[in-house]
C-alpha cells in the first residue's frame, strides 16, 4: 500500500487532500486529514450520478471538482465533511485513491461498492 496518491486533479499529502479546480475558477479546496468523517465510494451509472458533469453540481448537497475525465470514469467518492456540502472527487485509481484516504483519515474499510451514487 502507497501512503500518497496523485492524478493532476487529486493530490494526497501527509496531513491533507488538495482538489484542484474545485472554486472557480481553479481555486483548489484543502482537506485536513482529521477534517474527514467518511468516505462512500459509489458507481457513476450515468447522467444522474454526474457522468457528464465537468464541475459543480445539479445538487445542493454535493459539489463536484473539475474533471474533464470524469465521463470515462466509473467510480467517485463522497468525501463526507460533516457539513451541508459534500465534495464529490472521481480519481484515476480508485483503489488508491480509497486506500490513502481511508490510512490517513482512519476510517474503516467500506462496504458499499454497489451504492449507486447521488444525484449531482
Amino acid at each position: 500500500m502507497s501512503d500518497r496518491y496523485h492524478d493532476g486533479t487529486i493530490t494526497c499529502h501527509d496531513d491533507r487532500v488538495d482538489l484542484r479546480g474545485y472554486y472557480a475558477p481553479f481555486g483548489t479546496k484543502t482537506i485536513p486529514y482529521a477534517q474527514i468523517k467518511g468516505l462512500q465510494r459509489f458507481e457513476i451509472t450515468g447522467i444522474m450520478t454526474g457522468r457528464w458533469r465537468l464541475w459543480g453540481t445539479g445538487n445542493p448537497r454535493y459539489w463536484a471538482n473539475l474533471d474533464v475525465n470524469r465521463w470515462k470514469k466509473k467510480v467517485g467518492f463522497v468525501i463526507d465533511l460533516g457539513r451541508a456540502v459534500s465534495p464529490i472527487v472521481t480519481p484515476d485509481d480508485p483503489d488508491a485513491f480509497e486506500s490513502v484516504i481511508r490510512g490517513r483519515a482512519n476510517l474503516e474499510a467500506g462496504t458499499s461498492r454497489r451504492f449507486t451514487g447521488p444525484f449531482i
